[in-house]
């Protein structure tokens, strides 16, 4: 009885390990709609943000079965409280893709992200494709040297949303304030995207010490 609770714990880390990495893809198919202008990308994405808000119900809800019939102590509830948080962060960053997309869909047939601003956004997107890349590592390997590293990183990802910003607020913009809300709105879905990925390091920590660490 109690290895088939293992293993439950267990398939519980290994869906948030390709969760996350789910996400991760969608993101990336979300930066090439933006960038590129392809409503079919754009609407993939949408629809597949729907198939996994499923995914992450059914995790979440096998998670919570567990949670209440077994009634974990110690690390073993450490293990679910994050666990549950890690899903409803890979949930904002589901949505957040399918924002990035919903963008690009509305900007068709021009892109969002005029020529000048597109390597702030690319440099924005490769940063969070980082992050939730080593997020996914950090919850399967409870790596707490990765997800201290993992800060250094979000770090940059605040200082291209300032570039961004400076840019938008320069005297000489010249695309109009749709475009500017547009890059506004998207500086932010990275930012947090990128947040997201901090979260689920620091869930980790919680996991693996039982202290929440500190934010900045």
């Amino acid at each position: 009885m109690r290895d088939q609770y293992y293993e439950q714990l267990d398939r519980i880390v290994d869906d948030l390990v390709t969760l996350t990495t789910t996400v991760r893809r969608s993101v990336a198919d979300s930066t090439t709609a933006l960038l590129h202008a392809d409503t079919t990308i754009a609407e993939k994405v949408i629809d597949a943000g729907r198939d996994i808000d499923a995914s992450i119900d059914e995790v979440e809800e096998r998670a919570l079965v567990v949670l209440a019939t077994q009634q974990p102590v110690a690390t073993d509830l450490r293990q679910i409280v994050a666990a549950l948080r890690m899903l409803a962060d890979l949930q904002r960053m589901n949505a957040l893709a399918v924002h990035v997309s919903k963008v690009a869909r509305r900007r068709v047939p021009e892109s969002a992200v005029p020529l000048t601003i597109q390597p702030t956004i690319r440099s924005m997107a490769s940063v969070a494709d980082s992050m939730i890349e080593k997020a996914a590592r950090i919850v399967g390997n409870r790596d707490l040297t990765a997800a201290a590293a993992l800060e250094v990183e979000d770090d940059e990802m605040d200082r291209l949303r300032a570039d961004l910003f400076r840019v938008l607020l320069d005297g000489s913009w010249e695309h109009g304030m749709e475009a500017a809300i547009d890059l506004a709105l998207l500086g932010r879905y990275y930012e947090r995207l990128g947040d997201h990925a901090v979260n689920m390091a620091r869930r980790v920590v919680f996991l693996v010490t039982g202290e929440l660490p500190v934010t900045n």
